[in-house]
């Protein structure tokens, strides 16, 4: 048995294990994410204090979330302000909340499958003197209280590279042109980060990856469950890897507990290429009417937010191994440690 010394030291020495930005319950606000990766730019999108139609949506955000070309790709008739539809399904406070009443509806017409029937698509840039090499974007969203999932759909996330046009609906990256991280909803709910890398670092073999010769990489799959008729918080994080390595890093918390870790992701093999703002792209889909929307249905999102940095990854390229696995590896060091003490 453990002398009360011995015992002592193994809890202060599994102590040093728990990340100091993490609260008691579990959960990391989304500032104390930001601080933990050194994200000290900040901004919020901004929403109007009152109730919009879908024409003075449209202008609205032409004039406030400074979208790519000036317009909204897809979808300007299925984005309206409106008033929240679940007072009473709230998320836990974020300290940093910007939520002022209203909330941007998405309209996905019964029989929609992608971003050209229903749903919306935009690119809202976020400009800055230095490129940014790591950014994150969190924002709250609600399904219906009847939300059919159908086969899945696509959420917003992050882009970025001079080209503003691919990265999506098969459009697929060569490293030099283009990234995109989105999440997805899937069946019955199951959530994951869907990513448009490059796969030629060997992603793919990761068992958590799933690729697909035309479309994006999922991550995680089934990693967290969206519910409906219910607030929830999603904060994504996406770190650069170097050029020439691939060592960039994706993050997803969901109602602020980490979800999902992956490390080794080649977003790009040229330096031209770095995250760029909130890639707001929602819709069934899917590539053909076997994704397609039951029923005319809705989503709503609020308190967007976005936190970036200069500074990219700083892991390895060649470690592939996800932090949940490196805990339980430093966990088991830590009592053979001592456990050797004690029979010394």
């Amino acid at each position: 048995m453990f002398s009360r010394v011995r015992s002592a030291q193994l809890i202060y020495a599994l102590s040093l294990l728990i990340p100091a930005f993490v609260e008691a319950d579990g959960t990391t606000p989304v500032a104390s994410v930001a601080t933990q990766f050194s994200l000290t730019t900040s901004t919020s999108i901004p929403f109007p204090t009152a109730t919009l139609g879908v024409n003075d949506t449209d202008d609205f955000l032409k004039s406030s979330w400074s979208l790519s070309r000036g317009r909204i790709s897809n979808g300007n008739d299925s984005v309206e302000f409106v008033s929240d539809p679940f007072p009473s399904a709230q998320v836990a406070v974020d300290s940093g909340s910007s939520f002022n009443g209203t909330v941007l509806r998405v309209t996905y017409p019964k029989g929609s499958f992608n971003n050209n029937t229903g749903g919306a698509q935009f690119y809202t840039l976020w400009n800055s003197s230095t490129a940014f090499q790591s950014m994150l974007v969190s924002y709250e969203l609600a399904f219906d209280s009847d939300f059919d999932w159908v086969k899945g759909g696509k959420l917003p996330g992050i882009r970025g590279g001079p080209s503003t046009s691919g990265c999506s609906d098969g459009k697929e990256p060569d490293g030099t042109d283009c990234f995109s991280a989105r999440l997805m909803w899937r069946k019955d709910g199951e959530g994951e980060v869907y990513a448009y890398v490059p796969t030629s670092n060997g992603i793919c073999d990761d068992e958590n990856v799933n690729c697909n010769d035309d479309f994006g990489v999922s991550i995680d799959r089934g990693a967290f469950s969206f519910p409906s008729a219910q607030w929830t918080r999603v904060t994504l994080l996406v770190q650069m890897n170097d050029p020439s390595s691939s060592n960039g890093y994706a993050a997803l918390y969901f109602n602020d507990i980490l979800a999902i870790s992956q490390k080794g992701i080649q977003f790009r093999t040229d330096d031209s290429v770095n995250p760029g703002g909130l890639f707001f792209s929602t819709f069934f889909g899917g590539g053909d009417d076997s994704w397609a929307s039951t029923a005319d249905t809705h989503t709503y999102f609020r308190n967007i937010k976005m936190f970036g940095s200069s500074t990219g990854s700083t892991m390895s390229g060649s470690v592939m191994t996800r932090q949940s696995e490196w805990t339980w590896v430093l966990l088991l060091a830590v009592v053979v440690f001592f456990c050797g003490l004690e029979f010394i």
